[in-house]
């Protein structure tokens, strides 16, 4: 509301298919609500929205086992991420630039970035960032692979092309759910304390 960059992301996240004609479901999280954890020497915070990272939850709700969060690093700073090595892992920079993995790939703004088996997920701020950005902002995100067929058109993801069809047609009839009344607008900030949690990932 006081103006500003805003990043606005949408992910659909696929369920297996004994999940996928669930009853649709809303939750609305706010700024508030998340686990805020910190690196030791303080040049990380991480988000978590979903999921848990190093016994630590968030509070969004899934279906199958996941995790998801928003990385903020401070220019120069190791942000090194305990991870469930079942998993699989991305992770998309918001803003800023660094390096990736053991490597030390270099990542900037607007790429992708997907990670092989491993127990750890390593991110480092380079030292300057550039003007406006300040520190490197990355979503980090991944979970158990379901591993059944894939098909999807649009927003809709399904096992068969006959389920699209069947998606579609139930999107056009209003079966799909709806937003509760005022669940996205208009924002009141919660004034409810921060929960922060100090560890040393």
């Amino acid at each position: 509301m006081a103006g500003g960059l805003f990043h606005g992301i949408q992910l659909w996240v696929n369920l297996p298919a004994r999940d996928k004609m669930i009853e649709p479901a809303y939750q609305g999280l706010e700024a508030g609500d998340v686990t805020l954890l910190s690196s030791a020497d303080g040049g990380a915070l991480v988000r978590i929205i979903a999921g848990d990272v190093a016994g630590h939850r968030g509070p969004g709700s899934t279906h199958t086992p996941m995790a998801f969060m928003h990385a903020s690093i401070a220019p120069g700073a190791l942000l090194e991420l305990p991870w469930d090595p079942g998993f699989n892992a991305l992770v998309y920079l918001l803003a800023g630039s660094g390096r990736v993995g053991s490597e030390g790939r270099p990542v900037a703004s607007g790429q992708l970035v997907t990670f092989g088996a491993g127990d750890f997920i390593s991110l480092r701020a380079d030292d300057t960032q550039r003007a406006g950005t300040g520190h490197l902002e990355a979503l980090i995100l991944g979970g158990q692979p379901i591993r059944e067929p894939v098909e999807h058109y649009g927003p809709f993801v399904m096992n068969t092309k006959a389920e699209i069809g069947q998606a579609l047609e139930d999107f056009e009839a209003g079966r799909l759910g709806t937003i509760p009344p005022n669940a996205l607008m208009p924002h009141v900030p919660d004034p409810a304390p921060v929960r922060t949690e100090h560890s040393g990932i």
